[in-house]
C-alpha cells in the first residue's frame, strides 16, 4: 500500500487553554496541515502549512516542545496514487498563539475558535483523539 505523510498544528489561545482553532472543509472540521515536501522535517512542514493556510507565522506562536501526536489511517486518493488507498501518517504539534493575528484563509472556507472544554466530540477519526491527548498533556503538565 502506498504511504503518505502530513504534518500540522493544533493552535490554542490562552494559558491555561481557552480556545483552539479549527478550519472548515465543506463536510468536516480540520486542522491546518499538509503533505511533507521532499527534504523537509515534520516541524518545517507543519510551520509552512500553518502559514500557508492561516497566515499565522512561526513568530506568532510558541511551540510546546513536549507534545507530538501521531496517527495513521487509510485514505483513498482519487488523483494521487491513481485512486488507490494509501496509508496516511499525520503528525500534529501543539502551539500557543502569542498575539492576535488576522487569519488569512487560503484553502478553507471558514475557521472557528472553539471553547476549550474537554472532552470534545468534533470528528472521531482525526480530531477527537488529538484533543484528548492535548487535554491529558495539559493536565500532566500542571
Amino acid at each position: 500500500m502506498p504511504q503518505t505523510r502530513a504534518c500540522g498544528f493544533l493552535i490554542v489561545k490562552g494559558n491555561p487553554i481557552e480556545s483552539f482553532l479549527l478550519m472548515k472543509h465543506p463536510k468536516r472540521w480540520d486542522l491546518p496541515k499538509g503533505h511533507v515536501d521532499e527534504g523537509e522535517t515534520d516541524m518545517q512542514c507543519a510551520l509552512r502549512e500553518l502559514e500557508e493556510e492561516t497566515g499565522i507565522t512561526a513568530e506568532d506562536i510558541t511551540v510546546d516542545p513536549n507534545f507530538r501526536y501521531e496517527l495513521q489511517y487509510v485514505v483513498n486518493y482519487k488523483k494521487k496514487f491513481g485512486g488507490e488507498d494509501a496509508l496516511k501518517t499525520v503528525v500534529y504539534f501543539l502551539a500557543r498563539l502569542d498575539r492576535d493575528v488576522e487569519l488569512n484563509l487560503t484553502e478553507h472556507g471558514d475557521a472557528q475558535w472553539f471553547d476549550w472544554n474537554p472532552p470534545h466530540t468534533i470528528q472521531e477519526q482525526t480530531i477527537d483523539g488529538l484533543l484528548a491527548a492535548v487535554a491529558e498533556h495539559v493536565e500532566g503538565s500542571k
